[in-house]
């Protein structure tokens, strides 16, 4: 053996002879249980980030299911990432001065499509760097043709069962991204803003949205508020616009909130738009897509929100309609990509009624079908979203992704309002009743951007001609499905539902790991399509971990300048220092610590692992190997060896357990101190001087418990620990992957 343990020597050359090995690729096996799991899905064109790291525990997973001798599938894949590769290619334009809007859909999704695919092996390669026993062979996309024939079949399936819908109501709109989110995608700050107090005649109300006025419909109040019992049926009045509407009552107005009188604005705001529909209120929209006004006083068009703000607050205090203003610290929801407020629009969508989905799921978990680690948790929190859900937007106003596939015939839906660009390359607008009359349906359905179709649009699931007027100018729905939806389907479409040999035997999988941010994006939404679909839940575990955090305990960013590149940690310390230094001390539910420390501890575990071997090895060598291979029977043991002897069985019985209880915290910290105290610094220094005195037990015990501890620790150290093992003289002549699991 070399002097010094070398992984950039070592670590790529192993993982080829892995590959060439077949030893990823499990063989169905009729009558005997797989093992199985799904990567997590990284984006397909971003790198790996520290969070991906902690795909090791998957790993060790994999690994010591495979040395138990399971079939053990570990299935990879990238994830399309709809609105979040967007963001970034949006950003790449931006900075040639371009924009989105300079394409039309066709070519843009294109270019995407050129963009991520320039990428999309990044990250693969990354993986095979940190050591991950993946089944490339059935490595998966989420835009395989397959995959999106399997997501379009599960659309038209929960249409059929009247699951879809198409529905006007309260998105959550990113004026800046242009496109809706679920409310699972936004985010919540808090932010310092303001609270108005306005005149509205005969009541004031109190307002963070003083542009809004001009979209309200009523003044609503508490029914239990005795202060205004006896304005409830009068009317109130706009200021600046002097337009009379009714006070109402409503139970969800907040009577401490304010002046405890409410304005209704029914397009602009989730609980107003709840009051609106119960009362039959009017919806009146103020801001458009883009986030500027509309429909108001002209003064005002055009206006970016903030702007309009500012004007109208100048103008109510002119008028002496504004009472007062007072600070206010309040939540506030943003995009969870781009970080802009985000604005509740009334928008048409596509909707899945959720709570029937719901249910099989959250009863699988409460009764034990499937569990989740750790229990006390993140159970706790699957249920109060499950219970809670409301219907799932699937709509995105983008274009990197595969589209809704409903088809609007325009001659039955002239309102239908159109975005192209004409053969000049001209941004082109409007109902397509008024378009027809100067523009050809080719150029239209050539040059086309987005369609928005209104509330109850004529529709079918396919594009053949109009089944009412049977005329051929259709065009197909440009809204593409949220990456959820195609995401949430991952373990039926990658393993070949609903016939695939792959899908019958590995289905359902064993367990999920991920980070517990996603539980509800991606980890429930699997749960209930497998219900949906297979009838069964896609996972016997979830198994949950937490976030990596600097030393200090923060979050990693790149404002705080403490973000650690797992592909630098690697090219610095090895990809085995930097696994152990994920799983070590990290206690479930708890924030994993890395910084420059912990790596070099680890690292300095690998050279002492390096350093027993070469001690052991050349020993042997001194003897010409003819060192019997250790058996329970040898004679000539000590006192000494028989204990070290009994505290190995006790380590690979306590390893053993505490990986399949998901512990791997604690494994770690066993196998280090084990290895590294009660091995090397007590009875190799103890066996020093027997072997000096020839004595070949002491050698056969010391390989014994060396190639013992190799095979617990090399789910957790994949590359040294084969290193090793290769050069060693031992009876089993099968490489470390697959060698039998110490009993």
């Amino acid at each position: 053996m070399e002097k010094t343990y070398d992984p950039k020597a070592v670590e790529a050359k192993i993982y080829q002879s892995w590959e060439k090995g077949g030893y990823f690729t499990p063989k169905i096996t009729p009558g005997k249980k797989p093992f199985t799991i799904l990567l997590p899905l990284p984006n397909a064109n971003d790198p790996l980030h520290m969070g991906h790291g902690l795909f090791v525990i998957e790993d060790i997973l994999a690994r010591y299911r495979r040395m138990l001798g399971d079939p053990t599938l570990w299935l990879p894949g990238a994830d399309h990432a709809g609105i979040e590769t967007q963001y970034v290619f949006e950003k790449k334009l931006s900075r040639e001065g371009k924009s989105r809007f300079d394409f039309d859909r066709k070519t843009l999704y294109q270019t995407i499509f050129d963009f991520v695919e320039q990428n999309r092996d990044i990250n693969r390669q990354q993986l095979k760097k940190l050591g991950f026993s993946l089944d490339w062979t059935r490595y998966h996309y989420s835009l395989e043709p397959e995959i999106i024939k399997t997501v379009l079949h599960t659309f038209r399936k929960l249409h059929q069962d009247g699951l879809v819908y198409r529905g006007e109501r309260i998105v959550n709109f990113c004026t800046h991204c242009g496109t809706a989110f679920s409310d699972l995608e936004v985010d919540y700050v808090e932010k310092n803003e303001f609270l108005y107090y306005l005149n509205y005649g005969p009541i004031s109300i109190a307002t963070t949205r003083p542009e809004t006025i001009f979209a309200d419909v009523a003044v609503a109040v508490n029914p239990k508020d005795k202060r205004y019992k006896n304005l409830v049926g009068q009317k109130a009045v706009i200021p600046l616009i002097d337009k009379e509407i009714s006070i109402i009552t409503d139970g969800l107005i907040d009577v401490n909130f304010g002046t405890g009188a409410l304005k209704v604005t029914p397009a602009h705001d989730a609980t107003d738009f709840e009051i609106g529909q119960k009362n039959k209120l009017e919806t009146l929209v103020v801001i458009d897509k883009n986030g500027r006004m509309t429909n108001l006083p002209e003064k005002y068009l055009e206006m970016t929100v903030s702007k309009a703000r500012e004007e109208t607050i100048k103008d109510l205090g002119k008028e002496g309609k504004l009472i007062k203003i007072e600070p206010l610290r309040h939540t506030v929801g943003i995009c969870y990509r781009c970080k802009t407020t985000i604005e509740p629009m009334i928008m048409p969508q596509w909707f899945v009624k959720i709570k029937p989905l719901a249910k099989p799921a959250i009863e699988a978990v409460r009764k034990g079908q499937t569990k989740i680690v750790p229990k006390k948790r993140f159970e706790k929190m699957y249920f109060d979203w499950m219970e809670n859900i409301h219907d799932w937007n699937i709509s995105r106003q983008i274009v990197w992704g595969p589209q809704i596939p409903i088809w609007y015939c325009l001659d039955c839906n002239p309102d239908i309002l159109i975005n192209f660009l004409d053969k000049k390359g001209d941004k082109v607008s409007g109902q397509y009743q008024k378009l027809k009359e100067k523009y050809s349906f080719e150029e239209i359905k050539n040059g086309l951007q987005s369609l928005s179709a209104g509330k109850n649009p004529i529709y079918s699931l396919d594009d053949k001609p109009c089944r009412k007027c049977h005329g051929k100018n259709i065009l197909q729905e440009t809204d593409t499905f949220d990456t959820w939806f195609l995401s949430g389907q991952w373990p039926l479409t990658t393993l070949g539902y609903p016939n695939g040999n792959d899908f019958k035997y590995f289905y359902p999988t064993s367990v999920l790991d991920t980070l517990w941010d996603i539980l509800f994006f991606w980890v429930a939404r699997m749960m209930m399509f497998g219900f949906y679909l297979a009838g069964k839940a896609p996972f016997e575990v979830i198994h949950i971990h937490c976030r990596v955090v600097d030393e200090k305990g923060q979050k990693m960013s790149k404002s705080k300048e403490n973000v650690i590149d797992p592909m630098d940690t690697v090219e610095k310390y090895g990809a085995d220092a930097l696994r152990i230094a994920l799983v070590f001390g990290a206690a479930p539910g708890s924030d994993i610590h890395i910084g420059e420390s912990k790596l070099q501890a680890m690292r300095n575990f690998t050279n002492k692992l390096w350093n027993i071997g070469r001690f052991i090895l050349m020993n042997l060598e001194l003897v010409a190997n003819q060192v019997p291979f250790y058996d329970p029977k040898t004679t000539g043991l000590t006192k000494e060896d028989r204990e070290i002897l009994k505290d190995l069985a006790l380590l690979i019985k306590k390893v053993t357990s505490l990986i399949e209880r998901y512990r791997f915290d604690l494994a770690a910290e066993n196998l280090y101190q084990f290895a590294w105290h009660r091995f090397a610094d007590e009875y190799i220094e103890y066996s020093k001087d027997r072997i000096k005195g020839g004595d070949l037990v002491v050698l056969s015990v010391l390989r014994h418990i060396y190639l013992s501890l190799l095979k617990l620790l090399h789910p957790f150290m994949p590359f040294i620990t084969e290193e090793i093992w290769q050069k060693f003289p031992r009876e089993n002549k099968e490489p470390l992957i697959i060698s039998p699991w110490p009993e």
